[in-house]
């Protein structure tokens, strides 16, 4: 795995699939995580990405309804992922309930896994509380300090290397204007104490440099 992106923690993620009830070593679904994070292209969606999700999930777990399916789904959340592709939210949703189904999880939480992996759409407001908090574990990046949030755009530009620029910035400065469209940012209120206002600020400087 490449070094830079960090590595994924296997002694967590087996303690995390005794706790779900699943039966086998879990294993071989944690070398087909690995594999998926350190795929060649990845430049933001890698290893360091799911344990920096982790570690907010860390600060944040007594919110969740049901922390240790939240958990699973970050781990699952960009394991299949096409940078311009619409489906790798639905894809890595199945992945998700397909492992957990394969080791004996039950039915209903391999579901509220997957459906937890489809709210990582960000496609509007969620209703369940703990889509609303992955939402806005995977949207903390927003929210850090300025130098953080442009390596992480400089990481999502590598991952779009092959559109040209011009398109890029277009596309780009839409999909973060969308978010300070929204009413907040961020769907729970201990996320909006913490990351609104930097997020805000980060953002509208962002698309500014954009030209959006």
């Amino acid at each position: 795995m490449d070094q830079r992106h960090g590595t994924l923690d296997q002694q967590r993620w087996l303690e995390l699939w005794s706790r779900l009830g699943a039966q086998g070593s879990g294993a071989s679904t944690f070398a087909q995580l690995t594999a998926a994070y350190a795929e060649p292209g990845r430049a933001y969606h890698t290893a360091e990405h799911i344990r920096d999700c982790l570690a907010e999930l860390g600060l944040t777990r007594n919110l969740a309804q049901h922390p240790d399916e939240l958990e699973a789904a970050l781990w699952f959340h960009d394991a299949v992922y096409l940078p311009g592709a619409s489906d790798n939210e639905d894809q890595s949703a199945e992945l998700a309930r397909t492992a957990l189904s394969m080791g004996a999880v039950p039915q209903e939480v391999a579901d509220r896994t997957a459906a937890l992996v489809l709210a990582t759409r960000h496609a509007g407001v969620c209703s369940a509380p703990d889509e609303q908090l992955i939402c806005d574990i995977d949207l903390s990046i927003f929210g850090r300090e300025p130098a953080v949030f442009d390596e992480f755009e400089r990481r999502i530009r590598r991952e779009y290397a092959w559109v040209p620029q011009p398109m890029y910035r277009r596309e780009r400065s839409a999909v973060l204007s969308g978010f300070l469209r929204r009413r907040s940012i961020y769907q729970t209120h201990q996320f909006r104490l913490r990351y609104e206002a930097s997020a805000r600020a980060n953002l509208k400087r962002t698309v500014a440099e954009l030209g959006g």
